[in-house]
């Protein structure tokens, strides 16, 4: 076990993050995370409507008492999705870290600040990290190419994106893309991020809700 400035600023024992995975982040795979010493995260849109979230907040907080955080997406839908009705369900909650991804962040932020919950962000450029760091986030998730999900447009990979990233950004950055094992991990501490977000491979584990 050992510290970085991500472990010691979300109280974690492993600078390893279990990242929002639609219809994965479930309570049961997050508060597995958690007991390992890791930070996962519920996906709040996995849940049909906010106060369904806040169930699921409170079934984890039955398996836990560890630090698990919320992801909210925030993307274009031809059916409107009420965000504002999902942030206030996780600041209601009590959850204390946030990740947030999809679009700009700064919307939220006022409440999330106000209520002392902790921001993670995801980015796919140096460009998008250097914003949000200015909008007042604790911590910017860097996704090369590799990541699952999103990863952006400009199809950089991660040996490149992270030390880029790493180089300019202040607050903590969390490498995510292609990392599956501890020699991932050291790479990507070597390439100056203070933690790794792993996506797929917590699928491949008995709590994930995958066949």
């Amino acid at each position: 076990m050992f510290t970085t400035s991500f472990t010691e600023m979300f109280g974690i024992e492993h600078p390893i993050v279990c990242g929002g995975m639609t219809a994965v982040g479930t309570a049961d795979l997050i508060a597995a995370v958690a007991n390992a010493g890791a930070l996962g995260f519920l996906t709040a849109l996995t849940q049909p409507t906010p106060e369904a979230l806040a169930a699921e907040i409170a079934r984890c907080r039955e398996m836990t008492d560890r630090p698990f955080g919320v992801n909210l997406t925030i993307l274009p839908t031809i059916n409107p999705v009420p965000y504002d009705e999902y942030r206030q369900a996780i600041i209601e909650s009590g959850i204390k870290i946030v990740e947030t991804a999809g679009s700009n962040p700064a919307p939220h932020l006022p409440a999330f600040k106000e209520a002392g919950v902790k921001i993670i962000h995801k980015a796919t450029t140096v460009r998008h990290s250097l914003k949000a760091e200015s909008l007042g986030v604790d911590a910017v998730s860097i996704d090369g190419f590799e990541c699952a999900g999103h990863p952006g447009e400009d199809d950089i990979g991660g040996l490149v994106l992270i030390p880029a990233a790493a180089r300019v950004l202040k607050i903590p950055v969390i490498a995510s893309g292609g990392i599956a094992d501890g020699a991932g991990l050291v790479a990507a501490l070597a390439l100056g991020a203070s933690a790794v977000n792993m996506g797929t491979r917590f699928i491949a584990t008995n709590e994930a809700p995958v066949h």
